[in-house]
């Protein structure tokens, strides 16, 4: 169970954040995730499709955190806690979170399958291909041509945005 752990949740851990949760909210899906396979693996006929039932777990858990936290009333916030995010030098927060609003927004441009490839490609260490095949419905050869393809887009979109600065 530790190495599907180790080998899965980089994985998870972008699909999950995909929704723009903050690391906090993102740590509690994973491991509702975590816990929800620990519970039904009983129900689980393939093992082979360990795999896209995670992802698609996390996908719900994820998606039905995201509505909550829309749901929250600003004025729910104590004082205390907006004066304690606030850092001694904004300057580089704001310019990263401009960068990655940039970035999210051309990524949402993509076809599903772009955005979905990316996402996951981007956190894994040493993504299993046969399993990201299978969960992604895709071949395995057409991988890593799908992402170079899916990367030049992106970089493509991305030099024609005012708002993004090459680094």
């Amino acid at each position: 169970m530790s190495d599907l752990v180790r080998a899965v949740t980089p994985i998870l851990w972008h699909t999950v954040r995909s929704y723009r949760l903050d690391n906090q909210s993102a740590e509690d899906v994973l491991q509702s995730t975590w816990m929800a396979l620990v519970r039904r693996a009983d129900s689980i006929a393939d093992p082979r499709a360990v795999l896209q039932w995670l992802i698609v777990t996390a996908r719900h858990e994820a998606w039905r955190v995201a509505t909550a936290q829309r749901k929250v009333n600003p004025t729910d916030w104590e004082n205390d806690d907006l004066i304690a995010s606030v850092s001694d030098q904004p300057e580089p927060v704001v310019v990263q979170d401009a960068q990655d609003a940039t970035l999210w927004s051309q990524l949402e441009q993509l076809s599903p399958r772009c955005q979905q490839l990316l996402r996951v490609i981007a956190f894994a260490d040493r993504p299993d291909y046969t399993e990201l095949a299978r969960a992604l419905g895709m071949p395995v050869g057409s991988i890593g041509p799908t992402r170079g393809r899916c990367l030049a887009k992106l970089r493509a979109s991305l030099r024609t945005d005012a708002r993004w600065e090459d680094r």
